[in-house]
């Protein structure tokens, strides 16, 4: 087991307990993926954590395939939607690199690719398992466009700080706006929309179609 799915595991009831940090934020970013999602396509997610967005954008598809690096993550979705009588969502642990091949009509990954030793690597596997022309759905905080120079600095302290006592894990990634939207590109999409919820830090909404 790598040290990333230890932490996870290990934070993962308390995650579970944990309210949304930005509601507002979060329901106007699930408003935006309902409008690429209908009926007939199948999705996978990367880095579903406990399943509650998966289990919330559920009726929109056929199938949905939720994915976690962490064991105790995936049993918690698994009772999530139990409750909620969702019947086409499967769990599965699995990573980026890992995940199944598909072929799928949509990949999703929220605040997860800055958390990511292999950003690129996993954004390539996510292009991989998409249909020509499928979708790549993400939301990802970009700390280095934080407007508040103190506020970055501030991070840049705590963060490692955090890791150093296990309440953190071990990537973190400052990154732009800017370079994260170039990583997408390179990796063979072109960018359709995009948006900041919330606004700052930025966490930046993407929508791109695969080439």
């Amino acid at each position: 087991m790598t040290a990333d799915a230890q932490f996870w595991n290990r934070i993962a009831q308390s995650y579970a307990a944990r309210p949304v940090a930005d509601a507002a934020a979060y329901q106007v970013t699930l408003d935006r993926v309902a409008q690429y999602l209908h009926g007939d396509q199948v999705a996978l997610e990367l880095g579903c954590g406990t399943g509650s967005t998966a289990v919330t954008l559920a009726p929109h598809v056929a199938q949905i395939i939720a994915t976690d690096l962490s064991q105790a993550m995936i049993d918690i979705g698994a009772r999530r939607a139990l409750e909620a009588g969702v019947t086409n969502l499967q769990l599965q642990v699995a990573e980026p690199l890992t995940a199944p091949e598909g072929p799928f009509d949509v990949v999703l990954a929220f605040n997860l690719f800055h958390l990511l030793a292999a950003q690129d690597d996993s954004l390539h596997a996510a292009a991989m398992r998409l249909r020509p022309g499928g979708l790549f759905i993400s939301k990802t905080i970009c700390l280095k466009d934080t407007r508040s120079a103190f506020k970055r600095i501030l991070m840049r302290g705590l963060i490692p700080l955090m890791q150093l006592v296990g309440k953190a894990p071990e990537v973190v990634h400052f990154m732009t706006v800017a370079d994260w939207q170039a990583r997408i590109e390179a990796a063979g999409f072109d960018i359709i929309e995009t948006g900041n919820y919330p606004a700052d830090p930025p966490n930046h909404f993407v929508v791109a179609r695969k080439r």
